[in-house]
Order: C-alpha cells, then sequence, then structure tokens
C-alpha cells in the first residue's frame, strides 16, 4: 500500500510539473522573437504543434502534405500551425533553409534544448499534437499518407 501511495504522489507531482512547467516554456521564432508556450496552447482556435528534424524525411513528408491543404485548413477552422525543429542550434540555418525552399506558410519554433519535446513527452518524430482552448484534443506519431485528413477530422469535430 505504501508503495501504491508513493508511485500515486510521484506520478502526480511530476503531470504537475510539466503542466507548469509547459506553460512557462518560451521557445524562439525564425526571427528571433520570443514565443510563449503558454499563451500558444491557450489559443481561442485550434493550434498544432508538429515536430520535425530536417534529417527526418517522414517529417518533412507530413508537413508537404499539410501544406498543400493548411490555407484551405485556416479559412475553415483557423487553425494554426507550429512547426518545431528539434535540430540543434548548429543546424538551424539547415532548418531555415528547408523552410524557406519549401514556401511553408507555418510558424517555425526552434527547440534546440528539445525542452517542449520533453515536457510534451515526445519519444520520435515526426509527431504532433493538436491543442483547442487549452486542452489537448489529440495526439499522433509518425507519419503515413492520408494522417493529414484524420488530423483535419479531429480539428473539424473539436470547433464544433
Amino acid at each position: 500500500m505504501k508503495l501504491f501511495f508513493l508511485f500515486f504522489t510521484f506520478f502526480i507531482a511530476s503531470a504537475s510539473f510539466s503542466q507548469e512547467s509547459l506553460t512557462q516554456l518560451k521557445l524562439k521564432d525564425a526571427k528571433g522573437n520570443v514565443v510563449q508556450i503558454g499563451e500558444v496552447i491557450q489559443s481561442q482556435k485550434p493550434v498544432i504543434i508538429s515536430f520535425w528534424a530536417t534529417w527526418c524525411a517522414p517529417c518533412i513528408q507530413e508537413l508537404e502534405a499539410i501544406h498543400e491543404v493548411y490555407e484551405d485548413w485556416q479559412k475553415e477552422t483557423k487553425v494554426t500551425l507550429y512547426a518545431v525543429c528539434i535540430d540543434d542550434a548548429r543546424s538551424q540555418f539547415k532548418a531555415m533553409s528547408i523552410y524557406k525552399s519549401k514556401g511553408w506558410k507555418y510558424e517555425v519554433l526552434y527547440d534546440a534544448n528539445q525542452d517542449l519535446k520533453r515536457a510534451l513527452n515526445v519519444a520520435n518524430v515526426p509527431n504532433l499534437v493538436v491543442y483547442f482552448n487549452g486542452k489537448e484534443i489529440y495526439k499522433h506519431s509518425g507519419y503515413s499518407p492520408g494522417s493529414e485528413d484524420v488530423l483535419y477530422k479531429k480539428i473539424k469535430e473539436a470547433i464544433k
């Protein structure tokens, strides 16, 4: 019984710590501006946080697939996508090069220390999390063609 109580207390403490630390997290965007993650996820509009890396082909495929329909999604649902690059600081130039060459209209954030990745318990990329009104409504790991359709369906269900 004591072991159960100890485990339960540790679980609750770590869960509350991760939520608290999430609201305090700050990342930089492509222009060097600081973005407060707590404010991002509290949006009254759907927010997609998509973790990617320059070396991850499925990540780029997923972001490309969403890019094809992103403007339509924005018009219909007002969704915003934050493409969070988990590469180290030395690779930020490469990430920006990919971002510009693809013509993505997303907000790009850099998580070089992987603080946000850890706070959201993201094990691998590609990985995306959707928030609406401060609540996580969908989380998905990996990419296969058509995953973006499921993502869009989840967003539409949430805003109804």
